[in-house]
């Protein structure tokens, strides 16, 4: 699984970073998290506002700083 978080930088960008690697250590397995601060990039996913969450190329979150327990129930649907 391919877990993007997009976002230039701010602290939300970096908390739900942060948040994305606590969740995927709980749930094991191998996934890929990349941090993409990108413009160019992030503007490819047509997203209004950021931090955004993408998983395997599915804008799944944007504008919201999103908890552990929130990714988790994100990444258990995938």
């Amino acid at each position: 699984m391919k877990i993007e978080i997009l976002g230039t930088g701010c602290a939300k960008c970096k908390a739900l970073e942060e948040a994305v690697k606590q969740a995927v250590s709980k749930i094991g397995g191998f996934h890929e998290v990349v941090k993409v601060d990108d413009i160019v990039e992030i503007m490819k996913y047509n997203i209004v506002s950021t931090p955004a969450l993408v998983i395997d190329g599915v804008v799944k979150s944007t504008g919201k700083l999103l908890s552990v327990d929130e990714v988790l129930k994100i990444l258990k649907t995938f």
